[in-house]
C-alpha cells in the first residue's frame, strides 16, 4: 500500500470484529509511535496496552457518557497514551515559545500508531473524551501523570467511508495567509 492509499484507508474506527489482535501485530504499532519524531527527541510517552477484556469493559465504561464512545467497552485492545515529562530542553522551548511541544509530539506518535494499524488491515480510534481519573486508577498510572488519549485497535467490522473534507484551497494558502 503507497502512502495516498494508507492515509486514505486510515479511519476511526467504532466497531470491530470479536477477534484479538497477535501482540506482534500491537508492537509493530509501538514501535513505529516510538519512532515517531518529538522536540529535542523529548520523546514524552507511555503507552498501556490493554487487552484483558474485563479491564476494557471497565474502561469502556469510564470513556462512555453522553451518549460518547459507547463502542470502546467491545473492543479488542485498548490503549492508554500517558504524557510523561519533556526533557528539560524541549519545556525550555515549550515555554519560551509558548507552544505546547509535548501535546504535539503525543499527536505525531498517536497518528503513527494509528497509520501503522492501518497498514496491518487493523482500525483505530482516538479517543479524548473519557474518565481520565478512573482510567488512571484502573491502569495504576502514577498521581500526577496525565493520560491525554486512548485508543481503540482491533479488526474493523465496517465499510471505509468516504471522506469528507474541506477542499484545499479553503485550507492552504501560498506565500500569505
Amino acid at each position: 500500500m503507497n502512502f495516498q492509499e494508507l492515509i486514505t484507508e486510515r479511519q476511526s474506527t467504532r466497531k470491530y470484529l470479536g477477534k484479538s489482535v497477535d501482540k506482534v501485530l500491537v508492537e509493530k504499532c509501538l514501535e513505529a509511535a516510538r519512532l515517531a519524531p518529538s522536540a529535542c527527541n523529548s520523546q514524552p510517552w507511555h503507552f498501556v496496552v490493554v487487552d484483558d477484556k474485563d479491564k476494557i469493559k471497565e474502561i469502556g465504561e469510564a470513556a462512555a457518557s453522553l451518549g460518547m464512545n459507547k463502542f470502546a467497552a467491545d473492543v479488542p485492545v485498548i490503549v492508554a497514551v500517558v504524557l510523561e515529562k519533556m526533557n528539560f530542553t524541549a519545556k525550555v522551548g515549550s515555554i519560551l515559545k509558548n507552544k505546547d511541544y509535548c501535546m504535539l509530539d503525543l499527536g505525531i506518535a498517536v497518528e503513527h500508531f494509528c497509520l501503522q494499524a492501518t497498514e496491518e488491515g487493523l482500525g483505530t480510534c482516538i479517543i479524548g473524551w473519557f474518565d481520565e481519573k478512573r482510567v488512571a486508577k484502573l491502569l495504576g498510572v502514577p498521581k500526577g501523570k496525565r493520560i491525554p488519549l486512548l485508543l481503540t485497535l482491533g479488526y474493523p467490522d465496517c465499510e471505509l467511508r468516504k471522506k469528507i473534507r474541506k477542499p484545499l484551497e479553503e485550507i492552504s494558502s501560498w506565500n500569505r495567509y
